[in-house]
């Protein structure tokens, strides 16, 4: 089991931007089409915001059309989890980091190959980390 990152309310919103703290911590959602990372194509690491724990690879972003930043996979299954969110008379699939349980958005079934999944995140929720790798 992930050991989880704990800190107070308090903590969280001096560490975040008013808008990663509505998002990460409150389950919000930015509007689409806003986020800093909905259209990047920058080869990295998408992070998350709280704990900077490795979540997305830019290798398996795609453009879901959707307005926020899409990925088929996450690096690693065990940074991710999930639960049911039925909020707004829907029945979806919250996806949030394992570590520090930020919310970054929801999961869905209608992605490409390999999986079929569509991770549809928040930019708020997450922190990008250039590839410095020499290609």
């Amino acid at each position: 089991m992930t050991e989880k990152v704990r800190k107070t309310d308090e903590q969280w919103q001096q560490q975040l931007t008013l808008e990663q703290y509505r998002v990460a911590r409150k389950h919000g959602t930015e509007r689409a089409f806003t986020g800093e990372y909905w259209d990047s194509k920058e080869e990295g690491i998408y992070r998350c915001v709280g704990c900077g724990a490795p979540l997305f690879g830019s290798e398996t972003k795609y453009d879901s059309g959707t307005g926020w930043p899409s990925f088929w996979a996450p690096i690693d299954e065990g940074n991710v989890e999930t639960q049911q969110d039925r909020s707004f008379f829907m029945k979806r699939t919250e996806v949030h980091c394992a570590h520090c349980d930020s919310h970054l958005g929801h999961i869905f079934g209608d992605g490409p190959a390999p999986t079929g999944q569509r991770y549809c995140l928040n930019s708020a929720s997450l922190r990008f980390e250039k590839d410095s790798r020499p290609s």
